[in-house]
């Protein structure tokens, strides 16, 4: 059996919706923290199963037969290495015979606050001695995408990435890598870093943007601690702003680059363009 952890979540969906290609429903589980969220996967056979991170004791139930989990990182802003630590403890009591973790892209080097707790994860991960494959994920597109409607109503693009390239793809594509990884025999011990084919800087996005939309919006690069202030202005928690403004800050000495090309050459496809992405997002 499969588990994928935090499976309600956007990738955890995608995740489950590739592997429903290849995979009976029934050998799938669910891991999640609110099955109630879940109930459209459990009308299509997929198994259902409670696991909170928060709740060590849910954890070891739901991993119950299952031969490879996929371990999503928790979406918490800190905090994450006890819950990940907690996934791995009961995974290895219940037998999993592979874990796969989705870190962060160059986590072992990054100078992201971000890759810390990816980075001590990982490190949890090996000192565990369960057979791993680490999936190292670039930045998503669809995390820059957000800040599309802003820029459309003020004609402005934010950020503190300076001239740094983004190697960002579609969540799609992370998610259809990590079904690959799961039901290919082998993966144990290897370490991917997934990043998209192209890369781009945040000029270039709002140069997109613009030439979508029809409507002029500049690039206006700030320092990090006035990136945070506009954040925080936003109505962004001050954790979250600090993180984001730090892994603009980050990218500019190129955290969030890469141009291997693995995650192309895993899915067996050129990734998402940041062009189509856009334009997708503009459709609504």
């Amino acid at each position: 059996m499969y588990a994928i952890t935090g499976a309600t979540g956007q990738l955890g969906r995608l995740v489950i919706e590739t592997l429903l290609k290849t995979i009976p429903a029934d050998r799938i589980v669910a891991a999640v923290r609110n099955p109630a969220k879940a109930r459209d996967l459990a009308e299509r056979g997929v198994t259902v199963r409670e696991a909170d991170y928060n709740r060590p004791d849910t954890l070891a139930p739901a991993f119950a037969g299952v031969q490879k989990l996929l371990l999503i990182s928790s979406t918490e802003v800190s905090g994450r290495l006890p819950r990940h630590q907690a996934v791995i403890e009961a995974a290895k009591r219940a037998g999993v015979s592979l874990i796969a973790y989705t870190s962060m892209l160059h986590a072992d080097t990054s100078p992201a606050t971000l890759a810390i707790e990816h980075r001590q994860t990982e490190e949890v991960i090996a000192a565990s001695g369960l057979p791993a494959v680490i999936l190292r994920n670039g930045w998503y597109t669809e995390n820059h995408l957000l800040a599309l409607p802003a820029a459309l109503e003020h004609g402005a693009f934010v950020g503190a990435a300076k001239d740094g390239r983004f190697s960002s793809a579609a969540r799609r594509d992370y998610a259809e890598a990590a079904a690959l990884v799961l039901t290919t025999d082998g993966q144990a011990r290897k370490i991917y870093e997934l990043a998209a084919d192209q890369a781009f800087t945040l000029a270039e996005l709002a140069a997109e943007f613009s030439r979508q939309s029809g409507k002029a919006i500049a690039y206006d690069d700030l320092s990090q601690a006035a990136y945070q202030d506009v954040l925080t202005g936003a109505g962004l928690p001050a954790d979250f702003a600090a993180l984001l403004a730090d892994t603009d800050a980050a990218a500019a000495r190129g955290a969030l680059f890469d141009d291997g090309g693995a995650l192309g050459r895993l899915i067996g496809r050129p990734t998402t363009s940041m062009q189509s992405l856009v334009a997708a997002a503009l459709r609504g």
